[in-house]
Order: C-alpha cells, then sequence, then structure tokens
C-alpha cells in the first residue's frame, strides 16, 4: 500500500467506484479506493438492480440517462458482464392525477431530450406485460432505456476499469480517522497505517454519518430498511419467450421485474422504519436485516393484486437491506463548505441509476472547479446546518421514503420539518389567514385565506386562484404587504470590501447611497448568482438574493475570499417587508419625517429611515413591477414593523400578500428569478444578465467566458409566452414546439392576473425568439397554442416602479 495518493475514497460501493473511474478516466490516476471490507459491502451487493427513467428533477433525469448509457460502456471497458438485462420498463397510472401527471413527465422528457418514451394504454401495457392485471389502470409511461443489471457485477466492472486505468483498491482497510493537514491535504488513518491524500472523497453508503464526523462534518442522511422479495420460478414466466418489463405500479408502491423465471418485488411501504440513523455498525457487511412483513402487508397485497400468479408463487427469499436517505431523496455530492478538499458523494440511494452522474459530476468538479450540468439538486450546499438535527432528518428522511410513489402536487405543502424557522410575525400572519410554505426551514407566505379555507392539490389552477388573484390586483391598484424575511442578506466589509465585490460580480458596483442588480459568473462564464448589491455608504455593503442559496453562495464566497474583507451572513438576523404598489410612498411617508420622494430616494436608491420607532435599512425596489420599498429591520422587530405599516396603511387599500402573488406579477414583468430562468447551467447571453455586465471595467470571475459569448451570441434565448392555456398553466420544462419540431422548454409559467392571461418564460432557440412567432406548449399532456411577445407585458417602460 502507497502512503500517498491523490485522491482517497471511503467506500467501495457503486457511487465510491463510479467516482474513481471518472477521476482515473479524467487523468487523475493516482487515487485510492479504501474499503474497510469487501467492494460491493453495505448497501450495493443486496440493491434490486433496477433501473429506470423518471425523476422530479428534470437535470437529475438527464444524469440518470448518462448513466444508463454508461453502464454498458463500462461494462465492455472492464471485461466484466454486468448482466445488463435492457427490458424496458412501464409506469403505470391508476388515478385521473396520476395519469395527467404521467403525461406531464412524457412532455418533460421530450423537452431534455430523451425520446426513448411512449405513452401506452391498458391493453398494450397486457401485451408487452401479460402477467399483469391492468384491471383499474387507465395508462403507463414506456421507456425503452429501463431494466436490470447485476449490482456486485457493476460495482466491479467500474472498479477493474478505474483499476486498469492506474487507480488502486484498497480492500480490507479500515479507515478510523481523518486529520487535516496545514496544506490543506488529509491524513487518512487507517488500520493499516496512515495515508496523505490531497482530497478525500465521502462515499461511505451506510457509514457516511460516521466519515463526515470524522471531519467535524453532521451529514443530514439515515440509514432506512427498504424489502424486496424473489419468488421461486413462476409457470407462466417458464414458458414465456423473452423477459417482462420492468414494471412500477405507482399507486401500489410497488416495482417488479423479472429475476430468471421468477419474480423480484420491491416495496415502498408507506409505515417507514429507520436503521441506525447513526450510521451502520462498523462490523456490519455482507448481511442483511430481518425481513418484518406485518410493516408491509397492505403494499404486499397491493402487489399480489397487480400479479395474480404470485398468489401461488413460492417466495425464494426476503431481502431487508438498508440505504441512505437524504431529506429530499437525492444525493449530497460536492465539496463542503468550510472543509477545505474534502468532498461528498453519498446519500445515493438509487445507485445503480445515479451513480454514473454523481461520479461524472463529481470528478468534473474536483478536476475543472464546475461540473458541466447544474446539479443544485444533489449538491451537499442545498442544506444547512438546520438540516444536520437528528429529529429534522428522521421526519423529512421518513417523509420522503414513505412518499416515494406518493403522487405530489406542485401546490402541495408537505409537514415533516416544520415548524422550524419563522419571522417575528408568524403567530399574527397566521392569525390573519397566511398559509405557509417552507424554503431552507424558514416558513414564507404563499397567500392569505379566509378561515376553513383548504386549498386542494392539483396540477391545475387550485381553488386559491381568486384568492391570489385579489393579492395582484391590490398591489396593482392600492398597496401589498409582503413579508420578505425570506431572503438573504450578507454584509460585506473591511478596506478591500469594494475591490472584492468588483473582482467576484460581473457589474458595476453602485456607489453609496444605490443598489444595482448584480450578475455573478464562475470561471466558465455562467451564472452563479442573481443577486442584489447595496452600497449603504458607510463603508458596508449588502448582497442579497434567495435565502435557500445561503450556504451555496456562502461557499463561493469564501471560496473566493481575499484579504481586507470580510463577508458575514447575517440573514437570520434581519427580516422586514416590502410595500409595493401605488399607495407604497405614501404610507411611508406617514411614517416618518424624512423625505420618500423620487428625489429624495429615488428608484434603485437605499438609505436609512426612520419608521415609527424603527431605524430601518430601506431600498426602493420592487421585483413586482410597481413603486415599491423593500424595508428591513432586526428580527426582533419584524412583528412591530407588520402592525406599524398596517395601521398606516389601513385607509390606502394596504393589504397582505404572499409570494403566489407576487410569482405571478413579476411574471408580467418579465422578470427572471433563480432555478428558473437564471441557473447555473445558463449563461449571461441566454438568460439577459449581460445587459448588467460592466464590460469596461477591469478584471472579474467569468471576464473572458463571457466576452468570448459576447462575441459569439448563444443559440437559445429567454423569451415570454402569452399562452392560450384555460384551467392549467405551465409550470416549466414544458417542451416549446413551432411547426411540430421541439425548439426548447418552459423555464417558469403561471397566470398573470392583471392582465388576465396565461404566461410563460421559455428557453427557446434564436430563430423562434421573435416577438409574433407562433409557437405551441403541451401543459399538463394537452397542447396549447402560444406566441412568442416583447418582454414586460405589464408597464413595457416601466413607469410604475420608478414614479
Amino acid at each position: 500500500m502507497k502512503n500517498q495518493y491523490r485522491v482517497a475514497i471511503i467506500g467501495g460501493g457503486v457511487v465510491g467506484a463510479s467516482v474513481a473511474y471518472h477521476l482515473a478516466k479524467s487523468g487523475w490516476t493516482d487515487v485510492a479506493i479504501i474499503e474497510r471490507d469487501v467492494l460491493t459491502a453495505g448497501s450495493s451487493w443486496h440493491a434490486a438492480g433496477g433501473f429506470h427513467a423518471l425523476n422530479a428533477d428534470p437535470n437529475i433525469a438527464a444524469l440518470q440517462s448518462y448513466t444508463i448509457d454508461l453502464l454498458t460502456e463500462v461494462g465492455e471497458e472492464s471485461g466484466i458482464n454486468i448482466g445488463m438485462h435492457m427490458t424496458g420498463g412501464i409506469s403505470m397510472a391508476s388515478a385521473p392525477a396520476r395519469w395527467e401527471w404521467l403525461q406531464s413527465a412524457y412532455r418533460t422528457f421530450q423537452s431534455l431530450g430523451i425520446n426513448d418514451v411512449e405513452l401506452i394504454g391498458p391493453e398494450e401495457i397486457r401485451r408487452r406485460c401479460p402477467i399483469v392485471s391492468t384491471e383499474g389502470i387507465i395508462g403507463g409511461m414506456w421507456s425503452d432505456r429501463e431494466g436490470h443489471i447485476d449490482p456486485s457485477a457493476v460495482v466491479h466492472a467500474y472498479a477493474r476499469a478505474a483499476k486498469n486505468r492506474g487507480a488502486a483498491i484498497l480492500e480490507h482497510t479500515k479507515v478510523e480517522d481523518l486529520r487535516p493537514r496545514p496544506d490543506g491535504s488529509w491524513d487518512v488513518i487507517t488500520d493499516k497505517g496512515t495515508i496523505i491524500a490531497e482530497h478525500v472523497v465521502n462515499a461511505g453508503g451506510l457509514w457516511a454519518k460516521q466519515v463526515g464526523r470524522m471531519a467535524g462534518i453532521d451529514l443530514p442522511v439515515s440509514p432506512m430498511e427498504h424489502h424486496y422479495l424473489v419468488t421461486e420460478s413462476i409457470p407462466e414466466l417458464v414458458e414465456m419467450q423473452g423477459e417482462i418489463p420492468l414494471i412500477v405500479d405507482l399507486e401500489g408502491f410497488t416495482y417488479t421485474r423479472q429475476e430468471q423465471k421468477g419474480l423480484l418485488m420491491g416495496i415502498y411501504e408507506r409505515d417507514f422504519k429507520h436503521w441506525h440513523m447513526e450510521g451502520a455498525p462498523w462490523d456490519f457487511g455482507i448481511e442483511l436485516i430481518q425481513e418484518d412483513t406485518g410493516r408491509i402487508e397492505n403494499e404486499l397485497s397491493l402487489g399480489f393484486r397487480r400479479f395474480p400468479c404470485l398468489n401461488t408463487a413460492g417466495i425464494r427469499r426476503w431481502v431487508n437491506g438498508a440505504f441512505t436517505f437524504s431529506p429530499d431523496g437525492n444525493p449530497l455530492v460536492g465539496p463542503v463548505r468550510g472543509v477545505r478538499n474534502y468532498w461528498v458523494a453519498c446519500g445515493v440511494m438509487a445507485g445503480f441509476l445515479q451513480g454514473g452522474g454523481v461520479g461524472k459530476s463529481l470528478a468534473e468538479w474536483m478536476i475543472a472547479g464546475e461540473p458541466q450540468a447544474d446539479i443544485f439538486g444533489m449538491d451537499i450546499a442545498r442544506y444547512g446546518d438546520f438540516a444536520s438535527n437528528r429529529e429534522y432528518i428522521r421526519q423529512t428522511t421518513g417523509q420522503f421514503y414513505s412518499r416515494r410513489f406518493v403522487m405530489s402536487y406542485p401546490n402541495e405543502q408537505l409537514p415533516a420539518g416544520r415548524v422550524l424557522k419563522a419571522p417575528g410575525a408568524y403567530e399574527a400572519m397566521t392569525a390573519a389567514g397566511c398559509r405557509w410554505g417552507a424554503g431552507w426551514g424558514l416558513e414564507q407566505p404563499l397567500y392569505f385565506a379566509p378561515e376553513g379555507f383548504i386549498e386542494e392539490p392539483s396540477l391545475k389552477r387550485s381553488n386559491a386562484f381568486d384568492l391570489i388573484g385579489a393579492e395582484c390586483r391590490a398591489a396593482r391598484e392600492s398597496a401589498g404587504l409582503l413579508d420578505i424575511t425570506a431572503f438573504s442578506r450578507y454584509e460585506v466589509s473591511g478596506p478591500e470590501a469594494a475591490a472584492w465585490l468588483d473582482r467576484t460580480f460581473a457589474c458595476k458596483l453602485p456607489g453609496p447611497g444605490r443598489a444595482g442588480l448584480a450578475p455573478m459568473l464562475g470561471e466558465n462564464g455562467r451564472l452563479k448568482g442573481d443577486l442584489t448589491i447595496l452600497n449603504w455608504g458607510d463603508g458596508t455593503f449588502w448582497i442579497m438574493g434567495s435565502y435557500y442559496l445561503r450556504q451555496w453562495h456562502m461557499r463561493w464566497f469564501e471560496d473566493h475570499a481575499g484579504a481586507g474583507v470580510s463577508v458575514r451572513d447575517i440573514s437570520d438576523s434581519i427580516g422586514g417587508f416590502a410595500v409595493v404598489g401605488p399607495n407604497a410612498r405614501q404610507i411611508l411617508q406617514k411614517l416618518t419625517h424624512q423625505d420618500l420622494s423620487g428625489a429624495a430616494l429615488p428608484f434603485m436608491g437605499c438609505r436609512s429611515v426612520d419608521l415609527g420607532l424603527i431605524r430601518a435599512k430601506v431600498a426602493r425596489m420592487s421585483v413586482t413591477g410597481e413603486l415599491g420599498y423593500e424595508i428591513n429591520c432586526g428580527a426582533l422587530e419584524h412583528a412591530s414593523l407588520r402592525r406599524m405599516l398596517l395601521d398606516a396603511g389601513k385607509d390606502l387599500g394596504l393589504r397582505e400578500i404572499g409570494f403566489n402573488a407576487v410569482l405571478s406579477l413579476r411574471l408580467e414583468k418579465s422578470f427572471g428569478i433563480w432555478s428558473r430562468e437564471f441557473t447555473q447551467g445558463y449563461t449571461p447571453g441566454e438568460t439577459g444578465m449581460d445587459r448588467f455586465i460592466a464590460w469596461d471595467k477591469g478584471d472579474f470571475i467569468g471576464r473572458e467566458a463571457a466576452l468570448a459569448e459576447r462575441d459569439q451570441p448563444p443559440a437559445r434565448v429567454v423569451v415570454t409566452l402569452e399562452v392560450a392555456a384555460t384551467d392549467a398553466d405551465a409550470t416549466g420544462f414544458e417542451p416549446v414546439w413551432q411547426d411540430g419540431a421541439l425548439v426548447g422548454f418552459v423555464t417558469s409559467g403561471g397566470y398573470g392576473h392583471t392582465l388576465g392571461k396565461s404566461l410563460a418564460m421559455a428557453m427557446v432557440d434564436r430563430r423562434a425568439a421573435v416577438p409574433g412567432t407562433e409557437l405551441s406548449l403541451h401543459i399538463v399532456g394537452r397542447e396549447v397554442a402560444a406566441r412568442v411577445i416583447p418582454p414586460s407585458p405589464y408597464d413595457p417602460k416601466g413607469a410604475a416602479f420608478r414614479a
């Protein structure tokens, strides 16, 4: 065993082996997989081995597609037969809403360029799988590239291919501790001696929790039990030529595939059970957990009804094994903020489906500084310290597991991990009818409703539609009051604060008492943030953005820190409200002796203002497109500020509004938001953020790549669409068609209540971006007409917010 490697990968399961393979393939061959037992020990060896196309996050679905393509390639390269059975697969729906959801998912795949899927009816399902009962089935989605593999063979294929390229495999070597070295490398303490590694990758699987704690990190993961059964030979399958497809019964909570001449059926039971939440015992390896069939009885009965032949089949074996889950079921991937050269690749509960994409993305990240794909849905930085709480992990991982095949709706709010953090006026706003959502642990207002109102989950316009419309009209016609606690705020100070900001952001810095929109780019020229910089004129600046990106942005700021500058996350110590609408200035002026006229506090101006008893930091800006003021106060002043503003505005039509109304109002202005129109997968030129770049200033991160794009305009751009929708609006990733050809996809959409029109923003080919171009979309499976319109259909000259 060598005593020094460039990369030490802790864990010899499918994820660790995939990371090693992708690193070695990209030229980093001085890599070691360190496995305490043997390759596959833990979860990989007993996995059911199925792979399928569906994922709620389209970016992750694309990486799953990559993994499926890669499996055969790795098998051939390694010379190991991975037992690939490309049987195809069917996801079946027996509820009308689920059938609508499948139709939407089918169109999402088309947006991603995944064209090996089709919708089929019950008769076709039965033809392709003669042993399934289609009683109650409305339809299904077929995918060519679904099936199953030999899990152990896949792990060994990745590992052998990595070894052939120069990587080392150290089995029966237990990592006992990790100690950081002054130069940023690590002492990896094993039971066979100490290894020095420049980088450490935690691919510990069931032991990821312990491997994290060795570096002082408490990861939001937990092992959970998962059952499947394997039958004896079934006469119908013995007589059948070929192999049945992988079947996912979405309302039955089961997946089923052929195993030789029998069946393998797995169950995602609603009665979930955690297993060793602090991580698996160190002496656990090629072992299983005692089956608990009573706990899965209800789901089993559904599965046996769906496959009647199971009622007479003998059970050859039960498998109750542990898999590691994160709160949202997606992997944890990437560098850990504040811990140099420590990377995670864990929580990958669908390792054989997502392992290839995880390995590829992490290898790119380590070598090039950024993954090629936008994998924020996997990024460890999507969680903060709040997510490491044991009870939070227990609730959220259990909720995800029990809802693995449960229908989810875009307007549905789930209870796990709530209420955790709340704005100061939470109780008073709740009493006033606020309906809350949660983001990054914080309760955020969605809309206000009368007592007794219950929103019905829906893929279409919900029964809260009219309530949200009334809030929109209030903001346009009189005034709206919005809780803005759910904005992130970073204080930047120090003698080099301005120089650091100038280097970090692509925009011209605002002068004292001014604010400015601030694109932040990666070295590759793609977006890293659509933020706002406020210069308070006293040597301190604020950066404001999305609350749920706090860990992600702070990691970036710290990774690019310099001497003489301090960046401090003050988000939880500051709250506030925005007052928007034509009466906003009158309301605020009633509370202060200071002049708030357009001349004294112009558009995009910022200053300290005494509002009643509160000295607030006020910025004149609004994402709604109306005259607006964002009022920032201390967290303990939040409730008082609300009472004061409501009292001042009671004769001027002030009404509390939520973010659902804001989403409608911003669409009427063609204002993009992060994770929709702006992502780290898009460039300034594609999104229109290039208009905020200060091309004539000095160097800034991403400048060369941005200049290259300026000189060679991108092939696709974001546009605004007017949509001929009736009872459902676009939400995102619906395909955009021109004369039957795919020309783009929706980034976000909704209903413009004050314009009375369904609107969407979409990323489309430049040739289809001309206003007046006739297009079409598929919304909840139905094709509707759409037309490109000029941006900002409401108040295109911006007279309202400049008033």
